[in-house]
């Protein structure tokens, strides 16, 4: 990294991350690829032990036991034309235990794979229930009901289908092989119950309303929930409520009364990026309306600017929070994840919340990831100067939780950066970590070989803006010589 001259830094680095714990089986030999032949491989983000992975599904907490599931092919590590539903368990969201697939095809309604959907728990009965998005015999996306054979056993490990699937079919004004991935249901002050789902017709993509009594027999309303215009099918909506107080607790996803807003998150499949929008829930009229519209630029809320898509969220009754998991897919090539023999990890769940400006969402890793933490090393009070690098040595792993302090003696000098209308992410494509700025970039080195040809650069720089000072975080990946054609973001 470069620093700018007579900039004064002061780094802290503690924490390294325990690999004696993390996602059970992680570390086992994949296709005989043992841990030392792919260093790459993480060991605290999820990962199924062998093959393909894409969108989280149904996350939820029962009976003590936080679930997991997820698309996967078991039998390749590319996607596939017969996608399950992969299933593992964990007590604290961080060392899981993996079982057998949850759900996998097997009748006219699902046999051309099972596809994203969500779990919500019937309560009185305290039964969890399974929406999920079959591609029946005429390839066409129906919507599938999935129960547990023995509710007494916490890990649910076997689930049976209902004899009325398909429960939802597309509906006129949809098209045939855009409409999917329920969303988990609430249920209304009638009592009835709601899901959403999402669709297409032409350009416009929308999510689809549908209420139930039973949740058998649905019925859809005539009117979309949401709509926005050339923006392609909606895939994984994801509808919930919000305190508005600040506070950092979660709240029922039914929960429906003046102490909360909605936030309803569409995955665009044509940006391949997760956008949330607030607004307002008008139950009496069955629709949402955004704060503001979708518009395609930087404007858009967005939950993270790096590989993070198909999110779901989950209300944790065990610890009164909201949480998020996303599948991230990485940058590798199709033949890359062949030669690795998996492919897809998810990313480590957050807490979310809405921040007490009422204006956007707050993430942060769960309080969990803490147990992770193991030997602590830490420097103190160094000072860089341009073109200088420090070293922190005594990091073995592979994989460390760094927390890190620069502290800047003075700003005035900072360039002039007005932020509206900038994009970001395109400012870090332009403003690579070997760009020399007044303030920045400076940061971490990542990944990084002994003599640094390799490396990946997580950079800051300073920009003064009108009545305040702006900060741009990227990271630049030019560097890994495996992947040296990935852009900075």
């Amino acid at each position: 990294m470069k620093i700018i001259p007579e900039l004064l830094l002061f780094v802290i680095v503690p924490f390294l991350l325990n690999s004696g714990n993390g996602i059970e089986t992680s570390t086992h030999s994949i296709n005989n690829r043992t841990p030392e032949k792919q260093p790459y491989r993480t060991s605290y983000h999820f990962q199924p032990r062998q093959n393909w992975m894409n969108d989280p599904n149904g996350p939820m907490y029962y009976k003590g036991v936080y679930h997991l599931f997820y698309q996967h092919n078991p039998e390749a590590a590319t996607f596939g034309d017969r996608i399950v539903w992969g299933h593992s368990v964990s007590y604290d969201l961080i060392n899981w235990i993996h079982l057998n697939n949850a759900i996998e095809p097997s009748g006219p309604y699902d046999n051309n794979s099972c596809w994203s959907g969500s779990a919500t728990i019937i309560p009185g009965k305290e039964q969890p229930v399974i929406l999920y998005t079959g591609i029946d015999d005429k390839k066409h996306q129906v919507q599938n009901l999935a129960m547990p054979r023995n509710l007494s056993d916490p890990f649910l490990r076997e689930w049976i289908k209902h004899p009325q699937n398909p429960v939802m079919s597309p509906p006129s004004g949809v098209e045939v092989n855009n409409f999917r991935d329920p969303s988990t249901a609430w249920q209304g002050k009638d009592g009835k119950w709601r899901v959403v789902i999402g669709a297409q017709n032409g350009d416009e993509g929308k999510t689809i309303l549908y209420q139930s009594e039973d949740f058998v027999n649905w019925k859809v309303d005539p009117n979309p929930f949401y709509a926005s215009d050339n923006t392609g099918v909606c895939e994984c909506p994801d509808f919930f409520p919000v305190n508005i107080s600040g506070s950092k607790n979660g709240v029922d996803t039914s929960v429906q009364n003046p102490s909360v807003r909605h936030v309803l998150k569409i995955s665009y499949l044509r940006k391949q990026h997760d956008y949330y929008f607030l607004g307002k829930y008008v139950s009496d009229q069955e629709n949402f309306i955004p704060d503001v519209r979708f518009t395609g630029t930087s404007s858009d809320l967005r939950y993270d600017y790096g590989k993070f898509y198909a999110s779901k969220s989950f209300f944790d009754y065990a610890k009164n929070r909201r949480i998020l998991w996303g599948w991230v897919n990485e940058s590798d090539s199709t033949q890359d994840d062949i030669e690795k023999g998996w492919a897809g990890l998810q990313s480590i769940p957050r807490q979310v919340w809405l921040d007490k400006s009422g204006k956007r969402l707050v993430q942060w890793p769960i309080e969990e990831v803490e147990k992770l933490r193991d030997k602590h090393i830490s420097i103190m009070g160094e000072k860089l100067v341009y073109g200088s690098n420090l070293e922190v040595s005594g990091i073995t792993a592979s994989q460390a939780d760094v927390e890190v302090l620069f502290e800047l003696p003075e700003l005035q000098s900072a360039e002039f950066l007005d932020p509206d209308g900038v994009d970001p992410q395109l400012l870090c494509s332009q403003e690579d970590a070997s760009r020399s700025g007044i303030i920045g970039p400076f940061g971490l080195l990542a990944l990084a070989s002994k003599d640094l040809k390799e490396h990946t650069a997580i950079f800051f720089k300073i920009y003064r803006a009108p009545n305040r000072y702006v900060g741009l975080m990227c990271n630049d990946q030019r560097r890994l010589l495996l992947n040296s054609n990935i852009p900075p973001t």
